[in-house]
């Protein structure tokens, strides 16, 4: 008998035959409640555990375990009330056992565990909404506000969605008077990381540590041949909770996370950015709280994996950068940044950093571990040296020589002059430079592109002097990007025939609106962290002033619109959590600058040493024979 199946004996008792299923895909998590008693059951005939042995899991349900194939439609059903890994387990006898954390040492296998948790709680439903309204209702009465801070905590602790009984996320956004809420009362992972980090700074820990979880157990563990199916290791883009009745039982109801994955987006496209958004999180949560058993656990550490296999898999593209399609980042409409937008390629080389820090050390890890190290060494070269725009550059570009064959050209993309647009000729300030947002053969996208700039000095993809010279630009060009309201999201917008042509005439994303050249509050948490790192805070509290004149007053919209950011965005939403997260975030940070460590990655000496070794080879010459002590792929 195996080592695992002793130690379910010790916990259970006689284990009986086994069948394996794989249960970790986009189907829905469930917790059961009785109408009757409003209390969350946790029957033995209801029991599940898992093993994790590998990818795969076992599951144990009314006593014996069942296989069968997964139904990517229908909602994962687990009974669990929450994230932790202590739970209470039923024996076949009637007793009770305990288990505290993550069971270790069981023959080199980890065994994962739901909870059993029993609620008291009557009326929790009903109870957690009326607490939520009261809190709701007072923020907007201005009742125990006594400050601008008071006031978002307030809204972001009301916007808290709950699952079993425990705080899993916050919805997107949360305005009592508007009944059309589309898919903004769900729980986006970009959406969240605000709020989470809010959070963590505020050492409110339970909220991100169940969400980290859940979502990871919404992970798509199994590619089906079907439309719209996700594939293997792909995160989504957001879940909601939904109480729908128990199957055979009228007298109750259970609690289901519903997970999208772009089957009912925009546009149907699946999220890109999602799992690089959760490492990123994953990664702030062991720094801040300390607590690394997370990051630790067999099931969290398959996850990762996963991830990086599915961005590290080889494909067509010869580009070191991750090729993606429109839409499928925090610009989710179609605006042309189909291909390698700066935006994922800023989180990819982030998820990246933070991934190799917390991998455990093993065997089966080495050779993904090789390959994300080529992979860093090449991203950082090819986008510090291909992405890059200054003045300097400009006027390289402006007399690029076109059709060159070789190994040698210079013009390696095929970049003809013509393609630099009139307004970046007078546009483009004598001090500073940015990364452009986009790059493919004969394309280059010259827009400037908010997110991707900043978090490429967040996550030091851009070198020292050019993540200095981004912010150089922001203060120059200060009346373009940041205006009235913080902060563009692209500059400048598409207009004319450019923007019915690439947009489809896209009526929400009309020049100077949503993501074509709206000002998103949100985004100052990402312009405070890129500040701080590189010792100049004061352009974030330049930012934060600003913002703070309009953002309460206007009732914390989601974007504005016009080129100065003058009128609320006309579809925005309002009260939208990651506006209101972004400011906490960005006050947070201010007053205790440290604390962004959580969210920076330094510059790597060894990637450092390498990117500085290619430059210096002659790029007309031959190859050169020497190189790094190291050898990367590139």
């Amino acid at each position: 008998m195996a080592a695992s199946e002793a130690a379910l004996q010790v916990l259970f008792g006689a284990v009986p035959s086994q069948t394996y299923t794989n249960l970790r895909s986009t189907s829905l998590l469930s917790c059961k409640y009785s109408f009757k008693s409003q209390k969350c059951t946790s029957q033995k005939a209801r029991g599940i555990f898992r093993i994790y042995a590998g990818s795969h899991v076992i599951r144990k349900t009314d006593g014996t375990f069942r296989g069968g194939q997964n139904n990517q439609s229908k909602p994962l059903r687990c009974n669990c009330t929450g994230a932790e890994s202590v739970w209470e387990a039923s024996r076949d006898d009637g007793s009770k056992g305990v288990v505290n954390g993550v069971a270790k040492d069981l023959d080199n296998q980890s065994l994962e565990a739901t909870q059993h948790f029993k609620y008291e709680k009557e009326d929790l439903l009903s109870n957690d909404k009326l607490a939520s309204d009261t809190a709701v209702g007072k923020t907007f009465s201005g009742a125990g506000a006594n400050s601008l801070e008071d006031e978002a905590w307030n809204l972001l602790r009301a916007s808290m969605v709950y699952y079993c009984g425990n705080p899993v996320g916050t919805i997107a956004a949360n305005d009592p008077s508007d009944s059309n809420t589309l898919n903004y009362d769900q729980v986006f992972i970009r959406d969240f990381i605000p709020s989470g980090i809010a959070f963590l700074l505020k050492g409110e820990y339970e909220i991100v540590r169940n969400f980290i979880l859940h979502t990871l157990q919404l992970q798509s563990w199994e590619k089906t041949m079907d439309c719209h199916s996700p594939g293997q290791g792909l995160m989504p883009a957001s879940f909601k909770v939904r109480v729908v009745p128990l199957d055979g039982d009228d007298s109750a109801t259970e609690e289901v996370l519903d997970p999208d994955f772009g089957e009912a987006a925009i546009g149907r496209v699946a999220p890109v950015d999602s799992g690089l958004w959760w490492i990123i999180l994953l990664r702030a949560y062991g720094k801040c709280s300390g607590d690394l058993s997370v990051q630790e656990r067999i099931d969290v550490q398959t996850g990762i994996k996963m991830i990086l296999k599915l961005c590290l898999a080889d494909g067509f593209d010869m580009f070191p950068t991750l090729l993606v399609t429109d839409g499928s980042c925090m610009i989710d409409r179609r605006m042309g940044i189909h291909g390698h937008p700066l935006e994922i390629q800023a989180l990819f080389y982030s998820a990246l950093l933070c991934a190799r820090e917390m991998l455990a050390p093993e065997d089966a890890s080495a050779d993904l571990v090789r390959a994300l190290n080529n992979r860093l060494v090449a991203l950082s070269i090819h986008i510090r040296e291909y992405y890059w725009i200054d003045m300097k550059k400009l006027n390289e570009i402006y007399r690029y020589k076109t059709e060159e064959y070789s190994f040698d050209a210079v013009n390696k993309f095929n970049i003809y002059p013509d393609q630099i647009p009139p307004w970046l000729v007078e546009w483009m300030p004598n001090k500073g430079g940015y990364l452009i947002g986009n790059l493919q053969p004969a394309h280059m996208d010259f827009r400037f592109f908010s997110l991707g700039n900043l978090w490429a000095i967040v996550c030091s993809l851009a070198t020292a002097d050019q993540s200095h010279a981004i912010l150089d630009l922001i203060e120059a060009k200060w009346s373009d990007l940041v205006a009235d309201m913080p902060l563009k999201i692209c500059y400048p917008a598409l207009e004319g025939q450019e923007w019915r042509i690439i947009t489809g005439s896209d009526p929400k994303n009309t020049p100077w609106s949503y993501h074509n050249g709206g000002s998103w509050p949100t985004l100052i948490w990402q312009l405070t962290v890129a500040c701080i790192k590189m010792n100049r805070p004061e352009i974030a509290e330049k930012a934060i002033r600003a913002a703070e004149k309009r953002l309460a007053r206007d009732k914390w919209p989601e974007y504005y619109d016009s080129k100065g950011a003058r009128f609320i965005g006309k579809q925005a939403h309002l009260f939208q959590t990651w506006s209101i997260a972004g400011y906490l975030v960005a006050k947070l940070l201010i007053a205790n600058p440290s604390a962004a460590n959580i969210l920076i990655n330094m510059e790597d000496a060894e990637l450092l040493s390498v990117f500085s070794w290619a430059l210096n080879a002659n790029p007309r010459g031959k190859r050169s024979r020497k190189g790094p002590k190291q050898s990367f792929i590139i």
